[in-house]
């Protein structure tokens, strides 16, 4: 039995589109110990995926930080082949203290290096499956999702639209105005549908701008985990985004997407993709605030038609 480690330390839309690499390389090494290197937020959900047997998680401590240096090499040491689907400046580095071991990646002398000059402006999906056959992993099977999408304990309505007017909070621009999303939540509403509004507990304050246009939105901002999003999505109509990590798992588990992207990031390069790798219905302004609501709830028709 071989041993095997993995590398995806985040953020959560780029560790969702490592969902099919991840069955993949579980598919390739369905004999051998799998263990997973990524960051605190998505030890959790790692460790309920059936394609690892052991879960670090990597601290990324400083240079300086010597004891936390000499932890993160043992971390790394002993694996018989090592699959970097980071493939950050740091992640490469890691090749060294890992002992250079078989390395699939962009490591400066790795024995399996994707060595196409234009990985750059491939989207992840397509990127890191070439660099999986180029290390010899030749079977891509659907990735098997039953663990993620079980119906969260929530009182859910039976016919409900995700909203998910959200994003990191160092990137603003990646937001479509709350106003706007209250106006599509009208609109959702108007269709028979619940708006449900999912975010962290920060994002309250936008749910309530939504509320406020749309008084039979349910707000659930701070009241979901990563697991119950996914299970909201399985189970909802459609959902309508900023380009964030939780219509990344919407589109995941078959969720029909409609993600909204400024000049802040590229759909070419970072899209939710679905199951299939099926594209969302992206709509892009690269300035969000100059994106029609109507244009948004022109698509959300589309889609309920």
């Amino acid at each position: 039995m071989s041993r095997i480690l993995v590398i995806r330390l985040g953020a959560l839309g780029d560790f969702v589109l490592s969902f099919g690499p991840f069955a993949a390389i579980r598919a390739r090494h369905a004999r051998d110990e799998i263990t997973l290197l990524t960051t605190a937020p998505f030890a959790s959900l790692a460790r309920r995926a059936p394609w690892f047997d052991r879960v670090e998680v990597d601290a990324r401590p400083s240079w300086w930080n010597l004891p936390g240096l000499a932890r993160l090499r043992h971390q790394l040491a002993g694996f018989d082949m090592v699959y970097d689907l980071q493939t950050s400046g740091r992640s490469s580095w890691y090749f060294l203290p890992a002992g250079r071991p078989s390395w699939s990646g962009i490591a400066r002398g790795c024995s399996h290096p994707h060595a196409n000059p234009r990985r750059d402006f491939m989207h992840t999906l397509e990127r890191q499956r070439e660099q999986l056959e180029a290390a010899g992993v030749t079977a891509f099977p659907r990735p098997e999702l039953g663990w993620l999408t079980r119906k969260p304990a929530l009182d859910l309505p039976e016919r409900f639209a995700l909203l998910v007017p959200g994003a990191a909070p160092s990137r603003p621009r990646k937001r479509w105005p709350a106003e706007c999303y209250g106006a599509v939540a009208a609109g959702v509403a108007e269709a028979g549908l619940v708006p449900v509004v999912v975010g962290t507990a920060a994002e309250a304050p936008l749910a309530a701008t939504i509320r406020a246009s749309c008084p039979a939105a349910l707000d659930l901002t701070g009241g979901t985990t990563i697991a119950d999003i996914a299970g909201l999505a399985a189970r909802a109509v459609l959902a309508v985004g900023n380009d964030t990590g939780p219509m990344h798992l919407a589109a995941a588990v078959g969720c029909r997407c409609v993600v909204l992207f400024s000049a802040d990031s590229d759909p070419v390069l970072t899209a939710p993709r679905g199951p299939d790798g099926a594209w969302p219905v992206v709509l892009r302004a690269p300035d969000l605030a100059d994106l029609p609501a109507g244009e948004v709830i022109q698509a959300v028709a589309s889609l309920l038609s």
